[in-house]
């Protein structure tokens, strides 16, 4: 079985922003491939701050470049709404983006980017591009060491920034409904 280093991890983290800034200098705004290349480096940044921290590593540097590489915290406003944040529900600022996925600030952040995770996994609902703005909506899945999946549903919105990188502005994700038995 192939055990990320944090050499690979640091690689991956790499390549993972080479992809999203593939292309970036057409000017004919977002495209599906843009936007599902954002979304699969998405997830393999997190799998390798997870790889980091689990090869005691600088996992918060990773995190730091996996929020600048994906987010436009430096250009604007950014709505953040996380799966498993309940006492501070949404993480307007860069500082509360980084307590999320690897903990600190916030009491209830156990650092959800460190788990680790092998994989994500998108199944994508659909798609709505128009100009430099896209919406993509489904569900994501993240592979567990143990070998499971966990299910959670996401919305994305990306931007194509002026100098022609595509980064989120608006992520809510949220465990999938579970009515009372």
């Amino acid at each position: 079985m192939f055990k990320p280093t944090v050499l690979t991890a640091a690689l991956a983290l790499a390549v993972s922003t080479a992809a999203v800034h593939a292309g970036t200098d057409a000017p004919s705004g977002l495209t599906e491939e843009k936007v599902t290349a954002l979304k699969t480096a998405w997830g393999e940044g997190i799998v390798s701050i997870g790889a980091v921290h689990t090869e005691g590593g600088d996992y918060r540097a990773a995190a730091r470049a996996h929020i600048e590489t994906f987010y436009a915290y430096d250009d604007g406003v950014v709505l953040f709404k996380p799966t498993l944040a309940s006492e501070d529900q949404f993480r307007g600022t860069f500082e509360e983006a980084l307590s999320y996925f690897v903990g600190g600030d916030i009491a209830e952040d156990g650092g959800f980017a460190i788990a680790p995770y092998t994989a994500v996994r998108w199944e994508n609902e659909g798609t709505v591009i128009s100009g430099d703005m896209a919406m993509a909506m489904g569900n994501y899945y993240f592979m567990t060491t143990e070998g499971s999946e966990i299910k959670v549903e996401y919305t994305f919105g990306i931007a194509q920034l002026d100098d022609g990188s595509a980064k989120i502005v608006l992520h809510h994700s949220s465990l999938p409904f579970a009515p009372a038995s």
